[in-house]
């Protein structure tokens, strides 16, 4: 007999969520009605963590956690008191988020729906199920990424919904946040299949300025129509994301597209709108962003790099092989840690992330690739035996490696017409 055969057990929240849409759930939560701790251990279960009673199964290492009311005792996402004795499920559910959350499912099957969520699943609504929804500000954030998470289904924010968002932003409570909190939500939402709408929710709730004043600050920013056909910054960078998505599941590369313009936002206004220089001032906006979220150093320097590199790549079908190889060194090709693919899949989507321009051909991605193997059999260690060293070590191997990309750079010289580019300094 298996450990939850002597429990009263329910199926919750996104599993039943996505069951009811077709989906397929990838993980799945339980609830558990008329049980307390010390029985839960006695049956197997391991309690895991210290604020909330939630037990690890003995074999399928799922989730159960006891029902349970909370009680807002002060402010942000940990100022709860948690109560488990004698609460009914429909108690526990009345706590969560939204009303597509809030579905049950016993072991006949049979759904227990308190909330309604049922129709709004089915009317595609996301709907916050009672006003204890504003104790928990990270709401906010978790309501944006349901968005993105369910893009392909179309859901709106319930009228009432928008309003109680809009003053928890209002509120002062977005502030409170811990950064951790924030950034484990941004990148849940990275990995949603439209990340874009992540972004779009929160600046419609007036969000987005407040937890993320760098990219609310493209919004309203004009580009120059000979390279935006789009105009505006805010609306480029949202198009690269899905572009990036398109190409990719990687959140890594998907942040570094968000921040790829970044500096547009705080581009002189005598230089409007060319944007130039903007490369240099959004790799420091990218590193300012990553510092007070606390982002892993991972999406940092992918980040940092496509920023302030991606107008070079652009040009790149038109330089020399020296400025070609001093791109892919600042790319760390021909290291362990090479972003040179990474990199060009983001330019790729920067430059396709324009209005009738979402196909367009982008051969700088595999030049580069091309560049990078071609002298991936040149190294410091024949160079050292022969000599060389210090200064002239770094010189010699610099040149030896552009004599070995020329071929790559012949094959690709006649297809420069069909590259995106754009004359020096302009922006892009």
């Amino acid at each position: 007999m298996t450990a939850e055969k002597n429990l009263i057990t329910y199926l919750v929240g996104g599993a039943v969520r996505d069951q009811l849409l077709g989906m397929t759930a990838k993980e799945r939560d339980w609830v558990v009605v008329g049980s307390t701790p010390e029985e839960m251990q006695k049956l197997g279960f391991t309690q895991v963590g210290k604020d909330f009673p939630v037990f690890l199964h003995p074999q399928s290492k799922e989730e159960y956690a006891l029902a349970r009311r909370e009680r807002k005792q002060g402010s942000g996402y940990h100022g709860f008191s948690t109560e488990t004795k004698a609460v009914t499920l429909e108690e526990d559910l009345s706590r969560r988020d939204l009303t597509i959350n809030a579905i049950a499912k016993n072991r006949d099957n049979k759904l227990i729906d308190p909330f309604n969520g049922q129709e709004d699943l089915n009317n595609r609504i996301l709907r916050h199920v009672s006003p204890a929804f504003t104790e928990d500000p990270l709401r906010v954030l978790r309501v944006a990424r349901f968005a993105a998470q369910l893009s392909q289904y179309g859901f709106e924010l319930a009228g009432e919904t928008r309003e109680l968002l809009m003053s928890m932003s209002a509120s002062g409570e977005l502030e409170k946040l811990k950064p951790e909190r924030v950034w484990i939500e941004t990148e849940k939402a990275l990995k949603t299949p439209r990340p874009s709408q992540f972004f779009e929710i929160l600046r419609e709730v007036d969000a987005l300025k407040i937890i993320f004043p760098e990219v609310h600050a493209l919004f309203g920013v004009a580009q120059s129509p000979k390279f935006h056909p789009e105009i505006d910054a805010d609306y480029h960078c949202l198009l690269s994301l899905d572009r990036i998505a398109e190409l990719t599941n990687d959140p890594v590369q998907r942040f570094a597209v968000l921040c790829h313009d970044l500096g547009k936002a705080n581009t002189p206004d005598d230089i409007r709108p060319s944007h130039t220089g903007h490369e240099a001032r959004g790799a420091e906006l990218t590193n300012l962003m990553c510092d007070r979220l606390k982002i892993p150093n991972k999406y940092r320097n992918l980040a940092v790099r496509v920023a302030r590199y991606h107008l070079q790549c652009h040009q790149v079908l038109q330089t020399s092989s020296e400025e070609a190889i001093e791109l892919l060194s600042q790319l760390g090709a021909w290291t362990q840690n090479s972003y040179v693919e990474d990199f060009g899949n983001c330019c790729m989507a920067d430059a396709r992330g324009r209005t009738g321009l979402e196909l367009r051909p982008y051969p700088q991605r595999e030049f580069l690739i091309q560049c990078e193997a071609a002298a991936a059999s040149l190294n410091a260690s024949a160079l050292l035996e022969q000599g060389f060293e210090g200064k002239a070590l770094g010189k010699e191997l610099k040149r030896l490696r552009a004599k070995a990309i020329e071929p790559v750079i012949e094959k690709y010289k006649d297809i420069d017409e069909l590259s995106y580019a754009c004359p020096p300094g302009q922006e892009s």
